[in-house]
């Protein structure tokens, strides 16, 4: 059993990596399902589907930029698993209100569900990864955020399938379910009270947002890896916008291609989360994201290139997933979408573990809380750019494109912190 494989057999993170799990899993059936639901049974045009992708894709990120400094103080203000039980308790209502959306075909409802769950996320996101340098060593903490990514697109993955193959009231039932089972192992969760100071709580939001972000941005290692990830993260919220329409109108696929996209890209970035820990051996470094992210973009034009010599299906149809994966350049399509999804994950790992990692314990949470404000405001201006492209008649295969163009600016800004922060890695 490998070292990092292991911590899943300690009380110390097993509930955590199980209460993130089903969380992960809840949240990407929901959505999913949603999502499928508006591409294929609501709109029939494109660029409306592309706008209530951003809109959707809009809800969930805003209360990360608005809410992330006030979760960030109180989870280094109180015992993380507390907040973590009260969180799970939350996700049972928020749950209750997405199924009555799917049963009733409410799409206020389940817009209004995607923006609970966005605030849930935004509490419990610093916890995930503040609460490991508390309960692992220093040496453990790369392999426990690998764990927590790679079982986080393993459930992704799960809640994206099952999205694709089943009907509305069942993901209903399902997602009461998953949320009662979280519940239960939030209970397990070990304390993990404040290792410090308790500092004081700011409700100003605003004011909040601006302390803490200045606070945090203001060291140059921290600043850099912060701006990595966003770019990170404002390529992957312009990927996921534009994935069930580039399925549905360019490789003319049904629901289900649409499922398997998502779930070869969780799979892809469940690998890569695992593969660079083999690769640093435990260390936490950015010796690997910039190549990674320059072979992120190599894999997005492979993509455009295969959309663009696509035979579309006969009229007034629709490819199965076994007619997609028949067709002369599929082949493409897979590598490109586990290429993208592999050097994603190989990227953006480290980047996590190295700021729970360079502060102190009792500022990790506030950490990551300003990384989170900083990354929702990326994936605003992505799903903005998203939505601007489609309103100008720019097709998703151009809008991939151009997206490519900023793994550039990542692989920039990640060689900086490489060079600034890393010493010799083990051989």
């Amino acid at each position: 059993m490998t070292p990092s494989i292991s911590l899943l057999t300690r009380r110390q993170f097993l509930p955590l990596f199980a209460t993130q799990f089903l969380g992960a899993f809840n949240d990407n059936l929901f959505k999913q399902a949603m999502v499928l639901f508006a591409t294929y049974s609501i709109y029939s045009n494109a660029r409306y589907e592309a706008s209530f992708n951003a809109i959707a894709t809009g809800l969930f990120i805003l209360p990360f930029f608005l809410l992330s400094a006030l979760s960030g103080q109180l989870a280094d203000r109180l015992d993380k698993a507390l907040i973590v039980r009260v969180i799970k308790s939350a996700e049972i209502g928020i749950m209750m209100l997405g199924a009555t959306g799917l049963v009733t075909s409410s799409v206020p409802l389940m817009l209004g569900a995607v923006l609970a769950m966005g605030i849930h996320s935004t509490f419990f996101g610093p916890i995930k990864y503040a609460i490991l340098p508390q309960h692992l060593t220093k040496e453990e903490v790369l392999g426990g955020t690998g764990l927590v990514e790679a079982g986080t697109y393993i459930a992704i993955l799960a809640g994206t399938i099952l999205a694709g193959v089943i009907d509305a009231r069942l993901t209903a039932a399902i997602v009461l379910v998953v949320a009662g089972f979280g519940w239960l192992t939030a209970r397990s969760v070990p304390d993990a009270p404040p290792p410090g100071e308790r500092p004081p709580l700011d409700f100003h939001v605003v004011r909040a947002s601006i302390r803490l972000v200045a606070g945090t941005m203001h060291i140059r290692r921290l600043f850099l890896a912060i701006c990595a990830i966003s770019f990170f993260w404002m390529i992957g919220s312009v990927l996921i916008i534009e994935f069930p329409p580039l399925v549905k109108n360019v490789f003319t696929a049904d629901k289900r291609v649409a499922s398997l996209f998502l779930a070869i890209f969780s799979v892809g970035v469940a690998i890569g989360s695992i593969l660079v820990n083999r690769l640093l051996c435990g260390r936490v470094s950015a010796r690997y994201a910039p190549p990674s992210v320059i072979a992120m973009a190599g894999f997005i034009w492979l993509m455009a290139f295969a959309a663009k010599g696509w035979e579309a299906a006969p009229a007034y149809d629709l490819y199965t997933v076994r007619e997609f994966l028949a067709q002369h350049d599929s082949w493409m399509v897979v590598t490109a979408l586990l290429g993208v999804s592999i050097t994603g994950g190989m990227f953006v790992v480290p980047l996590y573990a190295f700021l729970t990692t360079t502060v102190e314990r009792d500022h990790t949470a506030r950490t990551v809380a300003a990384n989170n404000i900083v990354n929702s405001g990326a994936m605003v201006v992505g799903a903005i750019g998203a939505t601007a492209l489609a309103a100008i008649g720019v097709s998703v295969v151009h809008a991939l494109s151009s997206v490519a163009l900023l793994c550039f600016g990542a692989a920039a800004l990640s060689w900086k912190l490489h060079r600034a922060c890393d010493g010799p890695v083990c051989a």
